[in-house]
């Protein structure tokens, strides 16, 4: 495991030592739960834009169209099998 030195405001990090004091949980634990749970918000939040810049794209909804388009006539054909 690698070590990382950085700095915080006094008072955040007064309310981390408080924290960690009265949850009993080592102070660079809650830290790294804390970084983890936001590096996933971020991910999620990417992922979502991805999405967005896609329904706007002209191109990109037609390949979907036309996948759905496909799909919608293999499951009709498995229906009448």
């Amino acid at each position: 495991m690698a070590t990382f030195t950085s700095s915080l405001p006094d008072d955040l990090l007064q309310q981390l030592a408080d924290y960690a004091d009265r949850i009993g949980v080592a102070k660079n634990k809650i830290i790294e739960k804390a970084l983890r749970v936001y590096l996933d918000e971020m991910k999620r939040a990417e992922y979502a834009q991805s999405y967005r810049r896609a329904s706007q794209d002209v191109d990109i909804m037609m390949v979907a169209e036309e996948g759905m388009a496909e799909y919608i006539r293999h499951i009709d054909s498995e229906d009448k099998e």
